[in-house]
């Protein structure tokens, strides 16, 4: 069996039994879970729920705290930093964002990195969070406590990680928001680990070996001695990775890749963001009519490919969202993993199961 088509609502069930096993109360494990889901629906399996066996380990290993609130340590007006205790990212990301939000309302500006999260997920969700409020933003992260992933440009071996960047701008009745999210490498970690799963092989040009020589087997990223992703873009993937760090890790009291900082086998995200609202520098209407214009403008350019139109950053997800939207695939060694870990937090494989292949409600 390649694969298994799980409805949403059931992935979402599932996910929630498995982090409450972990210790995690009610509500954090309902917004851990949809963030997760969430990811799914929107076409990137690598931040879903084949997320949870790394949580699982994290767990166990005692470097993921279940039920942590993000805590503010600096305040300074447009300035504000956060900490957030390596609490499930995807919990305390969320907080530290809707204080950024509710700050900028009356600064119309904040810098607000936050530091020491686990796993933030996908980013794109606090860039979406920050254009729901009408407000733009920027996110650079890093991500550390574990072995490097990526080579730097002209390197052969890993030296930092997949540090991504989310960029935003808030839609209008007439044009969705306009999203950026993306990895500094040119597939993300899990994106291979997919690849591994499924037995395919990943885009040309996205891995090294241990060698330092091209190669499609994602299989080298997960045995020893270990191989490397990539940068996207050469030196223009690679330079924007060492900002990530400089930023996220640096510039939020965090760390960054170096080699003075211990690896605690987990999964370590700091970041930095910036929120802007946009009234502060032209008037909403002239910038509802300049992005519809723009979008309009690009996506009029003759497609190269009659089944593949000109898109801009949100159009993807957007459109995976519907398509999943009663079917999410989850190939059969990433199921077979989740299952494991449940196990291991004391859900019986039986319960999860039944629940993914129960009919939609």
């Amino acid at each position: 069996m390649d694969s298994i088509d799980i409805h949403p609502r059931a992935l979402r069930e599932a996910a929630t039994m498995i982090l409450e096993a972990g210790g995690s109360g009610p509500d954090e494990a309902r917004i851990v879970a949809d963030h997760l889901v969430l990811a799914n629906l929107s076409g990137h399996d690598s931040h879903g729920i084949g997320m949870l066996p790394a949580y699982e380990r994290s767990l166990s290993n005692g470097t993921l705290n279940p039920n942590q609130d993000v805590a503010l340590v600096r305040d300074d007006g447009a300035v504000m930093m956060f900490d957030g205790g390596m609490g499930y990212g995807q919990v305390v990301g969320r907080q530290a964002t809707a204080a950024a939000i509710e700050r900028c309302r009356s600064t119309g500006v904040v810098v607000a990195p936050v530091r020491y999260c686990h796993h933030l997920g996908r980013i794109g969700t606090y860039g979406e969070q920050v254009a729901d409020a009408g407000l733009a933003s920027l996110h650079f992260v890093n991500v550390v406590g574990h072995q490097a992933l990526v080579a730097p440009y002209r390197g052969t071996d890993a030296r930092y990680s997949t540090n991504p960047i989310c960029l935003s701008l808030p839609g209008s009745n007439a044009q969705p928001p306009v999203l950026l999210d993306m990895a500094t490498s040119r597939i993300a970690h899990g994106k291979a680990r997919v690849a591994h799963n499924k037995g395919e092989e990943a885009p040309e040009g996205s891995l090294i070996d241990h060698r330092g020589r091209k190669t499609r087997d994602p299989s080298v990223l997960f045995r020893q001695p270990t191989g490397a992703l990539t940068s996207f873009g050469d030196h223009k993937g690679y330079g924007l990775a060492v900002f990530c760090e400089l930023l996220g890790g640096m510039m939020s009291g965090g760390r960054t890749a170096q080699p003075e900082h211990e690896m605690e086998g987990t999964i370590i995200n700091n970041m930095f963001m910036i929120v802007f609202d946009p009234d502060r520098l032209i008037p909403r209407s002239a910038m509802e009519h300049e992005l519809a214009a723009l979008v309009a403008h690009v996506k009029a350019s003759p497609a190269a490919d009659a089944d593949e139109p000109v898109l801009v950053p949100g159009d993807p997800e957007r459109a995976s969202r519907i398509e999943r939207a009663d079917a999410i695939p989850v190939d059969a060694e990433s199921w077979r993993q989740i299952v494991a870990a449940g196990d291991r937090l004391g859900v019986e494989a039986g319960r999860l199961e039944a629940v993914a292949s129960a009919p939609p409600r």
